[in-house]
């Protein structure tokens, strides 16, 4: 049987049977906390060490309380498994055993097979709407959908990473009982669900720990959301952890990728927060921890954690589409292809060296394998954090991106997708929140402020064009809709390169390793690998207007090329991605 967190837990209230609950809180500042339930009954939790209060008391599932610290603050459990009302409202008893589990027996998936799709639930319009996505989405040839964080917060709709109660399932998109179902009929359809988790943070309404709990921040060290969560105590690492363990287990998800661990300041938590997770799944189940790291740091990615986002590799291929240069761009301009070579051969492009800024960044990664880095074109960062949330088929011509999409699905790294991409969606996704008041005009401004350096927007005119991210408008403009006149041919390739990938790389990833890479011209390069088998996988790519000297492989090697090539074998065509297998032999004049 699997385990359950209440088998794991010390935050928040469990149920131990279907009439007890066991309610604790960590409240080292309270002089007294007691449990105030709907019927009006005030329980009190009982102080014991090191400022925990806990009572075991007979309560039943679906009852709804709220803390009272000191006899007058009323606060909602910050591991609260439910908030039906939001963020201000009161908290709900949850029982996790009450599921029934259709697809009990599912063990998970290699991670080599991996091929992840992410997604907003809210624009996908829900937990129990999104059920009816997923045949579709097993079809297409993904293999794990990746939910945007889950965890309340504040309003209607958000991104996920102003969560103030990382354990409730954000109310608007369903129940528990909703999300159970959708994870377990994707189960049945051979898909893995990671969950998107934000350890490094608290969003800035509904959170009152710092009125009972300061101790859960440090004030010597600030992130951009304000102080930094103190990592140093066991109870704050307890705390997270147990979140953690709530999905791999009450819920049955298959992996976490954890956002912004680089503003997490203890690597030591997180090598911890690895072996917890590891040492609680059974035998023979597949579990996966991906990272979000600017640190690059590739000494997380030899045991503890699975594989990292690949910025990277995302912001080398957009510049050479783009050729954009401003913000974080301008590392990666200009000798692009530079980079991307040495990402594909390497994994990160920076391993120490200095960015923009003169701050070293990274450490050396070559040898890790090419399935430890996931590799995107556009995900909810790099489309939404622009100030008009462009979609790569409005800044690129499409040959250009047919060939990078091409490079993302055939290379041997872990490709991810965006919701929308598949179909060549044309929909901005926009940032969007659901704040008001102060806070409203807060984010609003601050967003706008966000891009006062860039060209476009260096007149206040100019920027007061950037949708305002409380605007219902905002959010409905984000959702993704297919166009009629492009979807079939954008679905139609990432069919068929999922198909290839499917039939001729996922099984061989074990074992990959990188032979190096020829640069070209500044938009043209060859790369290499030896797959697990033996077979060198071949990639020619040239995102420039005109065609290069190149000797191609022999066409019977050809796996697949994005456009129609040049006659013969000595040149490679503009715009276009060549993939080949070849017979097991070092390939000529490789280099890094």
């Amino acid at each position: 049987m699997p385990l359950r967190s209440d088998q794991l837990a010390t935050h928040g209230a469990v149920m131990l049977d279907s009439n007890t609950v066991r309610f604790a809180l960590w409240a080292p500042d309270a002089h007294s906390v007691e449990v105030l339930l709907e019927s009006g009954q005030r329980l009190a939790l009982q102080a014991g060490r090191d400022g925990w209060f806990s009572a075991t008391l007979a309560v039943v599932a679906g009852s709804r309380y709220r803390f009272c610290i000191d006899g007058h603050l009323e606060v909602a459990d910050p591991a609260s498994r439910f908030q039906p009302e939001g963020v201000q409202g009161p908290s709900q008893i949850i029982d996790p055993a009450a599921f029934s589990w259709e697809h009990r027996h599912w063990q998970g998936r290699p991670w080599h097979e991996a091929v992840i799709y992410e997604l907003h639930v809210g624009l996908m319009g829900g937990f129990a709407p999104l059920i009816q996505q997923l045949p579709r989405l097993a079809a297409l040839g993904v293999t794990a959908i990746e939910l945007m964080p889950l965890g309340q917060c504040p309003g209607e709709r958000n991104w996920g990473y102003d969560g103030v109660m990382p354990f409730a399932p954000q109310h608007s998109y369903g129940t528990p009982e909703q999300l159970r179902q959708l994870i377990d009929q994707a189960h049945g359809h051979g898909l893995m669900v990671l969950v998107d988790v934000v350890y490094n943070h608290f969003g800035p309404d509904g959170n009152y720990l710092s009125q009972y709990a300061s101790g859960f921040f440090r004030q010597d060290r600030h992130t951009p959301w304000g102080a930094a969560i103190d990592f140093r105590r066991r109870q704050v690492r307890d705390f997270f952890i147990e979140n953690a363990l709530m999905w791999l287990h009450d819920y049955r998800v298959d992996g976490l990728r954890l956002d912004a661990v680089h503003a997490i300041n203890d690597a030591d938590f997180l090598t911890a927060f690895s072996r917890r997770v590891r040492q609680s799944i059974a035998p023979g189940r597949q579990v996966w921890l991906v990272l979000e790291n600017e640190h690059n740091q590739a000494e997380l990615l030899a045991d503890a954690f699975d594989g990292q986002w690949n910025d990277d590799g995302h912001n080398a291929l957009h510049v050479l589409l783009t050729d954009e240069q401003e913000g974080y761009y301008a590392d990666f301009h200009p000798k692009a292809i530079d980079k991307l070579a040495r990402c594909l051969s390497q994994g990160f492009v920076f391993q120490g060296e200095p960015d923009r800024h003169g701050r070293p960044r990274g450490t050396p990664s070559a040898h890790l394998p090419p399935s430890a880095f996931v590799l995107f074109l556009q995900n909810h960062d790099q489309v939404g954090n622009r100030a008009l949330g462009e979609r790569l088929t409005q800044l690129c011509p499409p040959p250009a991106l047919r060939a990078a999409v091409t490079l993302l699905l055939l290379s041997p790294m872990i490709p991810l997708l965006f919701m929308g991409e598949e179909w060549g969606s044309e929909q901005p996704f926009l940032f969007f929140t659901d704040h008001h008041d102060e806070l409203a005009n807060a984010v609003r401004e601050g967003r706008r402020a966000e891009f006062a350096g860039f060209k476009a927007f260096a007149d206040p005119g100019q920027r007061a064009a950037i949708p305002d991210p409380n605007a219902l408008a905002t959010y409905s403009a984000s959702r993704p809709q297919a166009s009629e006149g492009r979807q079939h041919q954008w679905q139609s390739l990432y069919c068929e390169l999922l198909q290839l990938r499917q039939k001729h790389i996922s099984a061989h990833l074990p074992g990959c390793r990188a032979l190096g890479t020829h640069i070209i011209t500044d938009k043209a390069l060859t790369a290499h690998w030896q797959l697990g088998d033996g077979r060198v996988l071949r990639i020619d790519m040239n995102l420039g207007t005109g065609a290069v000297p190149c000797m191609l492989p022999l066409p019977s090697t050809r796996l697949f090329c994005s456009t129609d090539p040049v006659p013969g074998r000595d040149q490679l065509a503009p715009m276009c991605t060549l993939v080949s297998l070849l017979p097991s032999q070092p390939p000529e004049h490789a280099h890094d």
